[in-house]
């Protein structure tokens, strides 16, 4: 375990659900899409600056979250993208798209399409995600019960 925080606008937008093998799974406060991240910990700001064995874990992790959201959500595909423009902490989004989402077939990225979960939705959707995840899978996070 290292010594890294979380970057404070991704403190600000998102539910910490756990740690993974390579890094924590935070929930993106966005109703509207199924919207998982990926934060590697490391000082690393480019997925090819990753050391292989933490690549391959991140990789690993990408999938495992990819197979639950299309199992326990209505999606019809995934995007996954570690972009970084505005917040430079290497992490990586996996979200849940629909053909029906406010904003198919767009991008949602500073789209403006944001509905908050308020409190009983949040925990369900927890619920699912970290129930889809074997218990020895998903573990606690230094960063858990931020924001909340």
């Amino acid at each position: 375990m290292t010594d890294i925080s979380l970057d404070p606008r991704l403190r600000a937008d998102c539910f910490v659900l756990g740690r993974l093998s390579a890094g924590h799974l935070l929930l993106m406060n966005n109703r509207l899409f199924p919207w998982l991240i990926l934060v590697p910990e490391t000082e690393k700001t480019e997925l090819y600056e990753l050391d292989e064995v933490v690549l391959t874990l991140l990789v690993a992790d990408i999938n495992r979250i990819s197979r639950l959201l299309k199992s326990a959500f209505p999606v019809d595909k995934l995007n996954v993208a570690a972009i970084g423009n505005v917040v430079s902490q290497l992490h990586i989004h996996v979200i849940g798209r629909s053909t029906t989402d406010p904003c198919w077939p767009g991008v949602v990225w500073g789209s403006g399409q944001t509905e908050p979960y308020d409190p009983s939705g949040r925990d369900r959707v927890i619920r699912r995600i970290t129930e889809g995840l074997s218990p020895d899978r998903l573990q606690p996070s230094p960063w858990t019960g931020l924001p909340f």
